[in-house]
């Protein structure tokens, strides 16, 4: 299971420098091998479509939605607020990096702040 964070689906759709070391995990990307927070879901459109533009936005959004969509409930938030203390992340990565564990995923990123943690696969 794998877990692309914002930075990668963003750096795909924006055709940036890594986007081609992005390119088989999203590209691979369905509902049995990788996971998406919605926290991600958000991220991502907001800054494309900012970015790039609208039809860009919804492109990416129809591309994660392929993926298995993991809403933040209530157990999800607990565990994000014990990861966010203990690893001292912002609320983002600690929900990301929490939701990377309760589902065993391998998470994919060049996020700075997540790569040095466990199960983590840092592209750069």
């Amino acid at each position: 299971m794998k877990l692309i964070d914002s930075y990668g689906w963003i750096e795909y759709f924006r055709d940036g420098p890594l986007a081609d070391k992005y390119a088989p995990h999203i590209e691979g990307a369905n509902a049995s091998n990788t996971v998406t927070p919605t926290i991600v879901v958000y991220e991502v459109y907001k800054r494309l479509k900012k970015e790039r533009g609208q039809q860009v936005a919804l492109e990416a959004f129809a591309q994660m939605t392929r993926t298995s969509i993991l809403p933040l409930d209530e157990g999800a938030a607990l565990s994000a607020a014990d990861i966010s203390l203990n690893k001292d992340l912002a609320m983002a990565d600690a929900i990301i990096y929490s939701a990377a564990k309760t589902h065993k995923a391998e998470l994919i990123t060049s996020d700075q702040h997540l790569k040095d943690l466990e199960s983590v696969t840092f592209i750069e």
